[in-house]
């Protein structure tokens, strides 16, 4: 008896379209390969499946993918895949932003989605600026960071989205890294398996930008201060205010909701 699965993650990858046009060291490689092998544990077909994706670096993964594909204007991501989850509710819509994408411009489209706990997988891809289009400070730019548009560190506060969409409603909510691959797998298979909204930020390099800017030193570089710096929320939770300020937390931050197989 062939107990093999039906779907591998190559068959969500359109290998004919490679290679991508990402710089060397970027992370957004490794958060599609993770979606794809998420979508194969799941064993989704590809035709019923939509990566719908915002304007950006992240936004071009939708060029990669054998699935139904759909590209937004920028921030505006989540309110079209309100519309495709409401008019064909049997597929699964993962959406693929930015940090700037869905936190500046789409910031109300992220609050409402939500609030409405509409049933997709949203997956923040943070690389702390706006990549695309010169390494301008987003929303998530770490507070002090040096950028195109902060040459003398950013004055304004990190805004933390995980907490956010938390107090909107959100049914799970999860950060993780690119360097804590395996997690990351884990956390999509979850989501995917989860009804309600579900957002997982994922910390990743941008050697181009923001590693140049701050000194962090090339891609590999980048990893070890991802590293360092992502720790457990258990841990995380464990240090003073002043502390918390040189660290992100990874882990589950809420679960809320029953699997929809239930």
């Amino acid at each position: 008896m062939n107990c093999s699965p039906r779907y591998t993650y190559k068959d969500y990858i359109a290998f004919d379209r490679l290679p991508h046009l990402w710089c060397s060291g970027c992370g957004h490689g490794l958060i599609l390969k993770s979606v794809a092998l998420s979508l194969s544990d799941a064993q989704l077909p590809p035709d019923q499946v939509v990566i719908a994706t915002g304007i950006g670096c992240s936004g071009r993964s939708g060029d990669y993918v054998t699935t139904h594909k759909f590209q937004g204007t920028h921030g505006r991501t989540l309110a079209f895949a309100t519309g495709i989850k409401l008019s064909k509710p049997e597929l699964t819509v993962v959406c693929i932003m930015g940090d700037g994408d869905c936190g500046a411009i789409g910031g109300n489209h992220l609050l409402h989605a939500a609030r409405r706990d509409l049933d997709v997988v949203a997956i923040v891809s943070n690389n702390l600026n706006y990549g695309m289009t010169g390494g301008q400070f987003s929303p998530l730019t770490p507070e002090n960071s040096i950028t195109s548009t902060s040459r003398g560190g950013k004055q304004e506060k990190n805004m933390d989205i995980c907490e956010i969409v938390r107090a909107a409603g959100a049914t799970m909510v999860a950060r993780t890294t690119v360097y804590h691959i395996t997690q990351l797998r884990k956390m999509l298979h979850t989501a995917l398996n989860t009804k309600g909204f579900t957002l997982i930020e994922v910390l990743t390099p941008c050697p181009t930008y923001y590693g140049r800017y701050n000194k962090l030193g090339a891609a590999a570089d980048m990893m070890k201060w991802l590293r360092k710096k992502v720790i457990p929320l258990k841990q995380y939770n464990k240090l003073s205010a002043e502390e918390k300020r040189e660290y992100y937390w990874r882990g589950t931050l809420v679960k809320n909701e029953v699997s929809a197989s239930e």
